[in-house]
């Protein structure tokens, strides 16, 4: 059984924006456009890629959160309506960057293989993930869904919470999306883990309910002994495609 890395923990999202946006500058090439996938489009590609010739393809099954990124912020260069599972896609990708989608899929692990498919060569699968093993996590795993808008309208303040295009959306927690998960899945598919980080992001949210958030998940993590950390929520994964040439 393998050993887990110490997990190095940032609380500012913006020091992961950075770290892959120089990831994906060395995928750069200058005869040609860099080929990156927005696999689950969220609501704008959120890295600033300025001074770097790319082309990004954004899939999603919600065909309403499409027309939204495709009418507002305009910023795909080819949008494809489909189920990451079941789409069908005749071309391979420098770079797949895929945030909060993995734990709204049953079959998580498939669509993993997919992404692998889809990958050229030394080419980099970028994930976030939330940790089930957190404290957030944990509590996501285990209430319902009205309960997760609820938290995203009044505790995150986000008033858009649970309409149609808009999330959150219902989560499943396949195995493969946790950190030992994702070790399993990167040993048995020639994948190498370039890099590995928790994030704080958004974990205490707005206000006076969000101030009380941060003592809650220590008293949380405690009682647990110490299994769920209050200290990060999310993860994020740099994966790099090992090349089948030999030489």
């Amino acid at each position: 059984m393998y050993q887990l890395k110490k997990l190095k923990i940032f609380d500012d999202p913006y020091q992961g924006m950075l770290l892959i946006k120089d990831y994906i500058k060395m995928k750069v090439q200058s005869s040609r456009a860099l080929q990156i996938m927005e696999a689950g489009c969220g609501r704008k590609w959120p890295i600033d890629l300025t001074g770097i010739n790319y082309v990004l393809t954004g899939v999603d099954r919600d065909e309403t959160a499409l027309e939204l990124r495709k009418i507002v912020k305009k910023d795909l260069h080819k949008a494809i309506v489909g189920d990451l599972l079941t789409v069908s896609i005749h071309q391979k990708f420098d770079v797949i960057y895929s945030a909060f989608v993995l734990e709204h899929i049953e079959e998580a692990e498939k669509v993993l293989y997919i992404f692998n498919n889809w990958l050229k060569d030394k080419g980099i699968i970028i994930l976030w993930i939330p940790d089930p093993h957190s404290v957030r996590g944990f509590l996501t795993r285990i209430s319902p869904h009205w309960f997760h808008i609820f938290c995203y309208k009044y505790i995150l303040g986000i008033k858009n919470a649970g309409r149609k295009g808009y999330a959150p959306y219902p989560t499943h927690y396949a195995p493969v999306v946790s950190r030992a998960g994702i070790y399993d899945f990167c040993k048995e598919n020639q994948l190498s883990i370039k890099e590995e980080y928790g994030f704080s992001y958004r974990v205490y949210g707005k206000g006076l309910m969000g101030q009380l958030i941060k003592p809650a998940a220590f008293l949380v993590s405690l009682f647990s002994l110490g299994k769920l950390s209050y200290k990060h929520c999310n993860l994020l994964y740099i994966l790099e495609k090992d090349s089948n040439d030999k030489a």
